[in-house]
């Protein structure tokens, strides 16, 4: 999602919301993956990380937001940001390595230092 909306796109939806444990069902019969998976013969349901990724974006970039221009100086982290239409900007750091990393958020000339946790997603306001 990070790299979808700092290449352009504007919105973000999975096709699939619920598929059973094989992936399925589907008009091609192929396996598929989802944020959400039944396990069918046990009536539980199974949430996936890109489920709680996508709860996540929801939560802090509002409608009407614009994405705004973000970088990171860590090849690890992935970072995307947005101004939601309060004037509020919510940036997005996304650390998908085993690692801890301390870094520092920097806007114009303030920064604050914090900590990004292994296999983590977190989303500063400022």
């Amino acid at each position: 999602m990070i790299n979808d909306f700092n290449n352009g796109a504007v919105a973000w939806t999975d096709w699939n919301i619920l598929l059973d444990e094989t992936g399925g069902p589907n008009h091609v019969k192929n396996f598929c993956f989802a944020p959400i998976h039944a396990k069918t013969k046990e009536g539980t349901l199974h949430y996936m990380n890109s489920y709680y990724y996508i709860g996540h974006f929801s939560k802090f970039i509002h409608p009407g937001a614009k994405r705004i221009i973000s970088s990171t100086n860590r090849a690890q982290l992935l970072t995307t940001a947005f101004m939601n239409k309060d004037g509020k900007i919510a940036v997005i750091v996304m650390n998908p390595t085993g690692e801890k990393f301390s870094y520092r958020m920097y806007i114009g000339s303030k920064a604050i230092e914090t900590t990004s946790l292994p296999h983590s997603i977190v989303t500063l306001v400022y």
